[in-house]
């Protein structure tokens, strides 16, 4: 591990004029920077610690309904909040199929987000990736490449982006606050993370000293929470990373799907919306041929990028599976197996 400079900033001005100078990158919990940084992959001549910047640790309930979680807010620590389960049920489930019981502990809102891919060519530095360094190529490509993208990936880069928590967070129109040089704005988290193109180096919308500082809920959000599952195909039961997942939430008027929202994870760069999907819904009966024609119209543009042609069959299913549990409705335990595929389909209890 190269030579770096700590500084722990004391406001969130502070931590942006720091972070600005070049090679500076934020630290809060560490639990994916830390490992890059030993492996060499990233090699930051700064660190800007955020972990005890006041008001970063608040979930607060808005006027408008919405919900604002603070960027250093625990995961574990949201997940488990009773509250915040009901309402958004799809996301704490997401939340709790994630890493470890320890890293959830540990790991932050705002770090969540900004986890970089797990692909392991990226993690390699003997590697060629483009990511890590633009032009060198990748490697990915012609390699073991079966876990890879099968959607918005480019001869660049067939990475895929592997947070839990995002992908419901994307279906519900999350929004993420962020300070910056030139002042705060808002994005949403569906424009946050980037495809990779011509320039897969660029991973997010970021900039230079940007810092994200809180997370939003719109106050629609919560009409999906009768009817709001998260479903993720691992190889291990616990503590992986999803080959393929699905957030459903759905709103049911008089026995048809009034909206839908569906999205998906493992599957490309970025959390994927299936918007096409979400159209075809709009309105139909509970029905799994319905289910059936939405995994195909939200997998429609897949394409294999390697040795994974298979994901985009287990995709569909995933998506079928996560909207037969989500028209079940809601469990009124989360599962002991939260995000499982095997998960009950009464929508009593799991």
């Amino acid at each position: 591990m190269m030579n770096f400079d700590y500084v722990r900033p004391a406001s969130v001005a502070e931590a942006i004029g720091a972070a600005t100078e070049p090679g500076s990158v934020y630290l809060a919990s560490g639990t994916n920077l830390l490992d890059l940084m030993k492996g060499g992959v990233s090699r930051p001549s700064r660190l800007v610690d955020v972990t005890r910047l006041p008001g970063l640790d608040r979930v607060e309930r808005l006027a408008d309904g919405s919900l604002r979680i603070g960027a250093m807010v625990r995961n574990a620590d949201l997940a488990h909040d009773p509250d915040f389960a009901k309402a958004y049920p799809a996301v704490a489930e997401a939340l709790l199929s994630g890493a470890s019981g320890q890293l959830r502990n540990a790991a932050t809102v705002g770090g969540n987000l900004l986890q970089r891919t797990r692909c392991a060519y990226f993690y390699d530095v003997a590697s060629a990736c483009n990511r890590r360094a633009p032009g060198a190529g990748c490697d990915a490509r012609h390699g073991e490449n079966r876990l890879h993208a099968v959607l918005g990936w480019s001869e660049g880069c067939i990475a895929t982006h592997p947070s839990d928590f995002c992908v419901p967070l994307v279906a519900l129109d999350a929004v993420v606050e962020i300070e910056g040089k030139r002042g705060r704005r808002e994005l949403s988290l569906e424009a946050l993370h980037r495809l990779p193109g011509d320039t897969p180096e660029r991973e997010t919308a970021l900039e230079p000293g940007d810092l994200i500082v809180a997370l939003r809920l719109p106050a629609e959000a919560r009409s999906f929470a009768a009817h709001g599952r998260y479903i993720k195909l691992r190889e291990r039961t616990s503590y992986a990373f999803a080959v393929v997942s699905a957030a459903a939430s759905l709103r049911i008027e008089q026995g048809r799907i009034g909206e839908a929202r569906l999205a998906l994870g493992g599957v490309a760069a970025k959390p994927w919306r299936a918007r096409a999907a979400e159209r075809l819904l709009a309105g139909a009966s509970l029905d799994a041929a319905v289910y059936r024609e939405a995994a195909r119209a939200a997998l429609a543009d897949a394409k294999p990028s390697g040795d994974n042609a298979f994901k985009i069959e287990l995709a569909q299913r995933i998506v079928v599976r996560a909207l037969t549990l989500a028209a079940a409705g809601t469990p009124a335990l989360m599962p002991a197996l939260p995000g499982s595929p095997f998960s009950s389909v009464s929508g009593t209890r799991a």
